[in-house]
């Protein structure tokens, strides 16, 4: 992924093709299995240059990909969509090109979600600072996160039976799944097994501040 500058002078548009060629050989030589999907504007929706753009790119990828980040939060919300373009118009006559979207699924890494959450919660902070978190409370956020849900399942299941809410076979099966995956083990043995992970936490936890005091002791000795 690099980024493309463009101007605007109006009513066109203008794309340094050899600076984006450029990119692509030198992400080549660090990559070289990775190929062009795509491309991505900033904006809320397609819009005239999207077609001239998409044409180029079109020579460099089969059927490119063509995603659209909403920076201006037109909904409150970064809204992201992904199109593919099609030909459409009469044979023979003058034609056009369509953009299909498609469904968007986001993916992500359990550390990239941890950056996020941290970054959504400055929109409750006056000043829009927030800061890092301990181990130690991102272990009670989870927790808190996790007896909420369970809160919220517990209360559907009492409400299935009670016959308050009608029954959904998907939820229901999906359920089941969740259930089947959790590890049959009795309450003792969950508790000596938290236990000693707990101390084995404590334990690293102790000999880092140890080196880091011992740190700190060595450069006021040697600054003496």
């Amino acid at each position: 992924c690099c980024q493309l500058t463009r101007s605007r002078p109006a009513p066109q548009v203008a794309v340094d093709m050899e600076f984006a060629k450029n990119m692509y050989e030198l992400h080549k030589k660090v990559s070289p299995s990775e190929i062009i999907l795509g491309w991505y504007a900033t904006g809320h929706d397609i819009t005239e240059h999207s077609v001239l753009i998409h044409e180029y790119y079109s020579r460099e990828a089969h059927n490119p990909i063509h995603l659209t980040v909403d920076t201006s939060l037109q909904n409150s919300r970064m809204s992201i969509k992904a199109y593919v373009s099609a030909p459409m118009g009469v044979p023979g006559k003058t034609m056009g090109v369509m953009f299909t979207p498609l469904t968007v699924k986001y993916v992500y890494y359990d550390t990239e979600r941890i950056g996020v959450d941290l970054i959504m919660k400055t929109c409750f902070s006056p000043n829009r600072v927030i800061g890092l978190s301990s181990d130690l409370q991102q272990v009670g956020s989870a927790s808190a996160r996790i007896q909420d849900t369970l809160t919220m399942v517990l209360q559907y299941a009492e409400d299935v039976l009670s016959g308050k809410v009608a029954a959904d076979n998907t939820v229901g099966r999906f359920l089941m799944d969740l259930i089947n995956q959790v590890p049959k083990i009795s309450p003792e043995d969950f508790e000596t097994m938290l236990n000693s992970n707990i101390n084995d936490l404590l334990m690293v936890t102790y000999l880092a501040n140890l080196t880091q005091s011992q740190i700190a002791l060595n450069e006021k000795l040697l600054s003496l």
